[in-house]
């Protein structure tokens, strides 16, 4: 598992837009949905459904608290 995809997710998550995030991460957009693929490949789960609106899974939401109880005790 890549801190860095974790990362990228809850940038996401927060920001509920692809695009948002992307600028806030200071990479492209393309860039950050491969990354979030690959976390979804990884996990074999989608994380988002991406239409009409983005929003979370289930999966998603449950990937979402795990993902911040990683990064934060990875920042301990």
């Amino acid at each position: 598992m890549n801190f860095m995809n974790l990362r990228y997710f809850l940038s996401v998550a927060k920001e509920m837009n692809f695009t948002t995030a992307a600028k806030a991460l200071n990479i492209s957009q393309q860039s950050l949905s491969n990354h979030i693929s690959r976390l979804e490949d990884e996990f074999g789960v989608k994380l988002f459904e991406r239409s009409p609106k983005l929003r979370l899974t289930y999966a998603g939401e449950s990937a979402m608290a795990m993902a911040k109880e990683i990064v934060d005790l990875e920042s301990q």
